[in-house]
């Protein structure tokens, strides 16, 4: 490894610490992927979570500019060595993936690959993705594969952290949608469990990476001991989370009740100052406030953990033949027009398809320094 194991190891710590601090599980999956590629200095590394349909539901690279990607096409298929990876659990070290039987083509831009190593994600016996690393950057062994067994071994730490970045926003995803009352104090405390023994794994696959340094030994434990410290702070901060944690019953409760429940709990969790509002908002069909009160928890997540923001300021009211919500907060705003162009950023991709499923209408005004406001109007109520 060109720059040698001491070199990686704050890639290892930036990718720990992603963990405890986004819940976007693509920005922490983007830089388990990055980590990987530098720490084990290949030319490409991916990272592939199945679908139900022989697909990929998320399939993340690093390498491959975002021209070289438009041009390589749509997301590949399950099949030939990932195919392999995901239903047999099988690490796969090759020399040549391009000799291997079971390679089936590539699409006539993607780009050329030679030795491979790739590893399975997995949780327990449970096959959550692949990921996969191509053309190591070092002299080859005649005939032989440039990724090695200490490689290998690495790449199996960040595969870890990724299974654990992927089952910890499945169970985050759960407690959002969830919306049956009786499955409140179970989801809790399954939610619990889960994040303090997949952290706990944390902690202890961070003391583990000490005895891979070779150089440097004093600066990679000093900065592994404060990647275990930060864990367990992660530890206790969702412990408390979860304490407060009360999904929504909207059918029981109805969309001002369950809004202004869960506004509550978020300002008592965040330094922000959360406050919530309503005012002559009758009933909706139930798709609608399903929308609005996805749309209020997408925006007040994107204002709490990314604006650093003091104030959020939530209303629903009426507006003129229709109901109008609005998420206000005096963070840092941003710039429409990148974000746009960015994609699906800040989830306003999904909270637009969310009002327009339901004959309503999405507005973002938002600029650097100035705070961001969502507002969603649906007819009726």
């Amino acid at each position: 490894m060109s720059n040698g194991p001491g070199a990686g190891i704050p890639a290892v710590s930036t990718a720990i610490l992603a963990m405890s601090r986004h819940l976007e599980v693509r920005d922490v999956l983007k830089t388990i992927v990055a980590s990987a590629r530098e720490l084990l200095d290949a030319e490409y590394a991916a990272l592939g979570v199945p679908d139900d349909h022989g697909g990929f539901a998320q399939f993340v690279v690093d390498g491959v500019s975002a021209e070289q990607w438009k041009a390589i096409g749509p997301l590949p298929r399950q099949h030939g060595i990932l195919a392999a990876m995901l239903h047999n659990a099988t690490p796969e070290r090759l020399a040549d993936v391009r000799e291997d039987p079971r390679f089936g083509g590539w699409p006539a831009a993607h780009p050329d690959m030679s030795d491979f190593l790739g590893l399975p994600v997995a949780d327990g016996d449970e096959i959550l993705g692949a990921l996969f690393l191509a053309n190591k950057r070092c002299p080859k062994p005649t005939g032989g594969c440039g990724f090695t067994e200490e490689d290998e071994r690495l790449l199996g730490i960040l595969a870890q952290h990724a299974a654990i970045a992927l089952t910890n926003a499945r169970l985050y995803e759960r407690s959002r949608e969830l919306t049956i009352a009786g499955e409140r104090a179970r989801l809790a405390h399954e939610l619990h469990d889960a994040v303090s023994q997949k952290l706990f794994s944390l902690r202890l696959t961070a003391q583990a990476a000490t005895a891979l340094v070779d150089r440097d030994p004093a600066r990679a434990k000093d900065e592994l001991h404060q990647v275990a410290a930060l864990a367990a702070e992660a530890a206790d901060e969702l412990r408390a989370a979860v304490v407060e944690l009360r999904p929504a019953a909207l059918d029981e409760d109805g969309l001002v009740a369950t809004l202004r429940s869960q506004i509550q709990v978020l300002d008592r969790a965040h330094s922000a100052r959360v406050t919530f509002t309503a005012q002559g908002v009758r009933a909706l069909p139930s798709a609608q406030e399903e929308a609005m009160l996805r749309v209020a928890q997408e925006a007040l997540h994107n204002a709490l953990r990314h604006s650093g923001a003091e104030r959020v300021e939530v209303s629903l009211g009426r507006a003129g033949q229709g109901t109008l919500l609005k998420i206000a907060d005096n963070g840092r705003g941003f710039d429409t027009r990148v974000v746009r162009r960015a994609g699906r950023h800040l989830g306003l991709v999904s909270m637009r398809d969310r009002a327009g499923g339901v004959g309503g209408k999405l507005t973002v005004e938002s600029e650097p320094g100035k705070g961001t406001t969502v507002e969603m109007e649906v007819p009726g109520g």
